[in-house]
């Protein structure tokens, strides 16, 4: 019998249809056209638009005393305040102090902003890509008016923080697990900020090695953090701690680009806090139980009880439990999701936060399983409501909306990463023989 014939006119569009979605050999095209088109528009931004000082001024005051020959904390000041970070934001801005003649040089520090940010850029594309991204979803990566600016003309750490967050996701994505923590962890010595991906960093490899050979990969972390800090710790432990990791420092309600929509009052109330603790506690309890820990194929007091018993990590209890078996898009969509969650319920974000959601949101949102055109419209309303400066109610109330809609959509939408190996197994053997 014979097929009828696609019609002329219909030939671009199907064309144009599947390379979007993946489904033809020229979609391996798009990612290098989307990453040359942002280096020239990182070039423009930086020609075009003045630069802002914000913070580069006082992270170059604070490496100047440091390369002075002052190892404690608590007397590393900069114009802006107090040395607040880890040390391995110390390491990172003394290479660029001696790269831009002692901070002088922000020309050559934008440029080299700009080259970080292509680089991150690159790995984020990476790991869209393991996680088998259609194409069309990537435009949103080079879109945001607000991430360039945090990068090429603020010059923030957290840019920094982002490669080594998108690194470990791209090593974890791959099973180089102790690349992978080191990654995370030099990321951590930039900016605490990453401790929100902690949980699922944890849970990830605890499924994927097990509990002995997990908590050696913890060990790799945290002596990382020590050999780092050594200088600082040996000179005054307790103020480098108080400093790099404060998780007591004061919130200003002027700088909040969240909580607008709250009195000032409130948001600096003990019960708000409170209140953001145990919904940020309850989230992660919530995808932990009934979609993080489903490809264990295990309840949790199974998974618990063999680690309560003596040498428990010599038990083969205590041996990978899914083992190679978890997906790239598992690792993408747990870290992610555990990042969103702790802004969502953070005290308080500024600007330069975006840089830890901005390249989150559209593939949560494509995990989600909404329509693209849904997906295109609150990653619209995001990077609006993120370029209202000062914030007002209105953009407060749609950082959190579209973050609080994200998280439940992915919840609702992402599943199958988070079934059983053997399901997983069974539904694509099913789906071929259709």
């Amino acid at each position: 019998m014979a097929t009828r014939e696609t019609p002329v006119y219909m030939r671009p569009i199907n064309f144009a249809l599947d390379v979007a979605n993946g489904r033809s050999r020229y979609s391996r095209i798009i990612p290098p056209v989307l990453l040359a088109l942002d280096a020239v528009l990182c070039g423009l931004v930086i020609w075009k638009i003045p630069y802002t000082e914000i913070d580069w001024k006082a992270y170059m005051e604070q490496v100047s005393q440091f390369v002075s020959g002052e190892y404690d904390y608590t007397k590393i000041k900069g114009g802006t305040g107090p040395l607040v970070y880890p040390a391995a934001h110390v390491y990172t801005y003394t290479v660029l102090y001696y790269l831009t003649d002692k901070g002088k040089d922000i020309f050559l520090a934008q440029q080299l902003f700009a080259v970080l940010y292509i680089v991150t850029l690159a790995v984020v594309m990476a790991c869209y890509w393991k996680a088998k991204v259609p194409p069309y979803v990537l435009p949103l990566l080079i879109l945001s008016k607000r991430l360039h600016s945090i990068f090429v003309l603020r010059c923030f750490n957290d840019c920094f923080a982002v490669l080594f967050l998108w690194l470990a996701i791209y090593f974890f994505q791959r099973k180089l697990w102790t690349f992978g923590a080191l990654a995370y962890s030099w990321g951590l010595g930039i900016k605490m900020s990453l401790l929100l991906e902690l949980p699922a960093v944890g849970l990830i490899l605890f499924l994927a090695r097990g509990f002995a050979a997990a908590m050696r990969v913890n060990r790799v972390m945290v002596h990382l953090q020590i050999l780092t800090a050594a200088p600082f710790l040996l000179k005054n432990w307790r103020g480098y701690l108080g400093r790099a990791f404060e998780l007591s420092r004061q919130f200003f309600y002027k700088w909040t680009v969240n909580w607008r929509m709250v009195d000032e009052e409130v948001f600096l109330s003990r019960e708000f806090a409170i209140g953001l603790l145990v919904l940020h506690v309850s989230l992660l309890a919530t995808f932990i139980v009934t979609r993080w820990l489903k490809p264990a194929n295990k309840s949790i007091p199974e998974l618990v009880k063999p680690l309560l018993t003596a040498r428990a990590i010599l038990r083969p209890e205590a041996q990978p439990i899914v083992g190679q078996g978890l997906s790239p898009r598992y690792v993408m969509t747990t870290m992610l999701t555990a990042n969103v969650i702790g802004l969502l319920c953070a005290r308080s974000l500024h600007y330069q936060f975006y840089a830890y959601l901005a390249w989150a949101t559209p593939y949560l949102l494509w995990r989600s399983g909404v329509h693209p055109v849904l997906q295109y419209a609150l990653w619209a309303v995001q990077e609006y409501a993120w370029n209202v400066f000062p914030s007002t109610k209105v953009s407060s109330m749609l950082v959190v909306d579209v973050m609080f809609v994200t998280v439940g959509l992915v919840w609702l939408g992402a599943k199958e990463e988070f079934q059983p190996q053997s399901e997983r197994r069974a539904a694509k053997e099913e789906a071929a023989s259709e």
